[in-house]
């Protein structure tokens, strides 16, 4: 059981220091500078564990040998995210309705995305998910 809940309660727990830190940036500071000292972190970071985690297998550039596209698209998907929530909390959205607000949208879309990508089924109780949604997003922004 723990090891179906740790990965969950792990991006909860970084999504919610993830937030703060967007919210947190200096308003002065470029984002894009900002992130080339998180993504050199980031680095460091994901190589140490890379080696930690594989004491005796670790085989960096064979691992190298085995990428595709997904990782590059993937950085500039994170690029893309990051810069986006920076700037939404410089234009003045707050950190308990930014986040909530894509990810309502992002379920949403994720819904179709599966459909129509990985063929998973579109049932009754996801569409009613997305009224809920468009319910909810409609309260959340009520001044």
């Amino acid at each position: 059981m723990i090891a179906y809940i740790w990965p969950i309660a792990l991006v909860v727990f970084a999504n919610v220091m993830y937030q703060v830190c967007a919210k947190s940036m200096p308003g002065d500071i470029n984002p894009l500078a900002a992130l080339t000292v998180t993504y050199m972190v980031a680095l460091l970071s994901s190589g140490i564990l890379y080696f930690a985690l594989n004491r005796g297998s670790a085989n960096l550039i064979a691992e190298y040998s085995k990428l595709n596209w997904v990782p590059f698209v993937f950085g500039l998907v994170l690029v893309g995210l990051e810069v986006g929530f920076i700037y939404a909390y410089k234009a003045g959205w707050q950190v308990n309705t930014a986040a909530i607000v894509q990810s309502a949208f992002l379920a949403v879309a994720l819904i179709f995305v599966g459909f129509m990508i990985y063929h998973e089924p579109i049932t009754w109780n996801k569409l009613i998910g997305v009224g809920i949604c468009v319910v909810g997003l409609i309260f959340i922004n009520m001044k």
